[in-house]
């Protein structure tokens, strides 16, 4: 990969982190109706939906930011075939027989592909042209393409919103570090159902140094990129 000439720098922690427009993604984690949207999926498991919604508006200015000023904009959506051909056993068999992958939801199958819940939230719509990537794990890189996009395009820094930050933000954000990547979570533009594994998995990625990378948040990323316009 191929070292950024880090042209921007933003507050955030452990550390000031700099970064090359012409060499970052933003990559926004399945920020999915059947999640965010109230009559969805997430909120007939009992989870207040308002928490994850909370975190369109700031991903939106971060967005439109990011769209102005070139950089490579990356959703994915956490989902699987209809057939479930891509959906492992083990993952098939958890929670409740009535709110199993597959199953009927009230946004149409649960976390499948093509279904009314599987789809962006409005707000933050991929344009013609973005990536998306449909991903069946909680990870972005695994069984994706991702990585080769990335390549493709030079990208050496993620900035990465979406949900929840705990789960498929984390785990993308430790395969991002593992595969020599410059992980920023915008902790503004994530979110959980459970406002302290939200806290906790921030702290985690700056831990010690900034073990799995930086915590910044959606308003220095703005000012830095309309700066640079």
């Amino acid at each position: 990969m191929t070292r950024p000439s880090l042209t921007l720098s933003i507050a955030a922690e452990p550390a000031e982190v700099g970064f090359d427009p012409a060499s970052t993604a933003l990559v926004i984690i399945d920020m999915q109706r059947d999640f965010l949207e109230p009559g969805g999926f997430g909120e007939t498991l009992g989870n207040d939906v308002s928490l994850l919604a909370a975190a369109v508006p700031p991903t939106q200015a971060v967005l439109a930011a990011c769209r102005d000023a070139g950089l490579l904009v990356v959703h994915t959506r956490e989902g699987h075939r209809p057939d479930l051909s891509d959906a492992p056993p083990a993952k098939l068999e958890r929670g409740e027989p009535t709110a199993r992958i597959g199953a009927p939801g009230p946004m149409g199958r649960i976390l499948i592909r093509g279904e009314p819940g599987h789809a962006i939230v409005a707000a933050l719509a991929p344009l013609p042209g973005e990536v998306v990537i449909d991903k069946p794990g909680k990870g972005a890189f695994y069984a994706t393409d991702l990585g080769a996009i990335l390549a493709e395009r030079g990208i050496a820094t993620l900035l990465v919103c979406g949900v929840t930050t705990e789960v498929c933000v984390h785990t993308t954000i430790r395969e991002g570090n593992d595969r020599g990547y410059r992980c920023v979570a915008l902790a503004d533009c994530c979110a959980s159902y459970f406002p302290e594994f939200h806290r906790v998995g921030l702290a985690m990625i700056a831990a010690q140094g900034g073990i799995f990378g930086w915590v910044s948040a959606s308003g220095p990323v703005v000012e830095a990129l309309r700066a640079h316009a």
